[in-house]
């Protein structure tokens, strides 16, 4: 893995940087209307297969936190989590909280141009309740 690494433009323009969990960032979707984090772990590859072991297993426990964390804050009816990369190929998992009721149930919330914009306390707050959490191991830059 490297140490120096930069986010994709993309990602820096639809994310808040909520912080890290170990030495992967933790972002957060601008768009409120869906929990959505992304796990973006410091390497230049773009596959998950490519991954040391140790990194892939790190990643699925990161993976399984931040779920557990949406799970328990959103109350969400299904998780989605995917690796696509198709327009971002930097490496980075995709974990959204799912509702029945949701703007884009049962499609897919990629390309959904209904927005609602966190507020900056909203933000703040999620990032505590990360610090929180038990288990995980969240801190905010």
């Amino acid at each position: 893995m490297t140490v120096n690494y930069e986010l994709d433009p993309n990602l820096k323009r639809d994310t808040y940087v909520m912080g890290k969990l170990s030495d992967n960032y933790l972002l957060l979707n601008k768009n409120s209307l869906y929990p959505w984090f992304i796990i973006v772990p410091p390497t230049e590859e773009i596959e998950f297969y490519n991954l040391s072991r140790e990194a892939q297993l790190q990643l699925l426990d990161q993976i399984n936190e931040i779920s557990v964390f949406i799970k328990q804050n959103f109350n969400s009816t299904k998780l989605n989590v995917a690796c696509i990369g198709n327009v971002v190929s930097q490496l980075h998992i995709h974990i959204i909280g799912r509702h029945r009721d949701d703007a884009c149930w049962p499609g897919v919330v990629w390309g959904n141009e209904q927005f609602n914009a966190y507020q900056t306390h909203q933000v703040q707050e999620l990032q505590q309740k990360l610090v929180e959490q038990p288990g995980n191991n969240f801190y905010k830059l």
